[in-house]
């Protein structure tokens, strides 16, 4: 009997293994493993070679379905791979939403990575990001990639929202003193409304809980693409300030093209935006790893 639906809720194990063996046969018989549970997908290791990824709440599910359609066309042109939804499921039962599956990426989520490993990136990232900003928008359009519709560069309007998380990232320890002082510093130059207009393709979500690195420490992989969108490329050249060591920037730059003193600070600002609220989001879920690398990169994404 399939377990009766109910918004945001977690699909469970016994449940997801039968909708994969009844819709792709061809994988019976199905071992799985959670791999996780975000706020838009529960996601499954199966038979240690596929992840499946099924939506947990109704705005998910159009998340999911730019990413089926955008990505098997774009994998080959990036020079890092990306997931290539081989697997499309269909609602069924007490299952009322599509899900996906791809083959397995290689690598691992970063972690305590140096400066040194992390300067492995550099080029592959440069790269990875100048070919997505080129490709063609009215390709994406006819995707059905959607355009920003959340005002990520308003920065009159997400200023306020960071000083809110910073004030909350204080009062849970998460943010010392010394770092505190120095976002205060940084914001202060954070005053006037962001008005570079440029419109590319873009991941939408690009931190580093969405990388995965090989045992070198270099980038593998980039996952989760619910986000992509047309918008601003200042969105994705955030992961200069979170990943790479200020002594990497000038080269990141140079290979990905020359950009404005402007666009680097918002670039900066998005990276502290999103750093602040990983710390949050891995405080709550009471994981140690994730608040130890958003504590990290939030010290290089202050570095010059």
């Amino acid at each position: 009997m399939s377990v009766p639906w109910s918004p945001e809720r977690i699909i469970f194990v016994e449940e997801a293994v039968r909708l994969i063996e009844k819709q792709f046969p061809q994988l019976k018989p199905v071992s799985l493993q959670v791999l996780g549970e975000g706020f838009d997908n529960s996601v499954f290791l199966v038979n240690e070679q596929f992840v499946f990824r099924f939506p947990r709440r109704e705005i998910a599910v159009k998340l999911l379905q730019v990413e089926n359609r955008l990505l098997p066309v774009v994998a080959p042109m990036l020079s890092i791979p990306v997931p290539d939804p081989i697997f499309l499921g269909m609602p069924e039962g007490g299952f009322l939403w599509p899900f996906s599956g791809y083959k397995l990426l290689g690598g691992k989520t970063l972690s305590s990575l140096t400066p040194e490993q992390r300067m492995l990136s550099v080029e592959p990232l440069a790269q990875f990001l100048k070919t997505l900003h080129a490709f063609p928008i009215n390709k994406a359009e006819k995707l059905g990639v959607p355009y920003d519709e959340l005002g990520r560069t308003d920065i009159l309007k997400r200023k306020p929202m960071l000083e809110a998380n910073i004030e909350k990232a204080v009062d849970l320890g998460l943010i010392g003193g010394h770092e505190l002082g120095r976002l205060q510093l940084f914001l202060s130059t954070v005053e006037k409304p962001f008005e570079h207009d440029s419109k590319t393709l873009v991941h939408g979500d690009f931190h580093i809980r969405n990388m995965l690195v090989d045992d070198s420490g270099r980038v593998s992989a980039v996952i989760d693409w619910g986000d992509a969108h047309i918008g601003n490329p200042t969105i994705d050249l955030s992961i200069a300030y979170s990943f790479i060591p200020a002594e990497g920037r000038d080269y990141f730059f140079q290979l990905y093209g020359d950009v404005s003193f402007e666009v680097k600070k918002i670039a900066r600002f998005r990276a502290v935006y999103s750093l602040i609220m990983l710390l949050l989001y891995g405080d709550s879920q009471k994981d140690e790893r994730l608040v130890n690398e958003g504590r990290t990169a939030l010290g290089l994404a202050l570095d010059n």
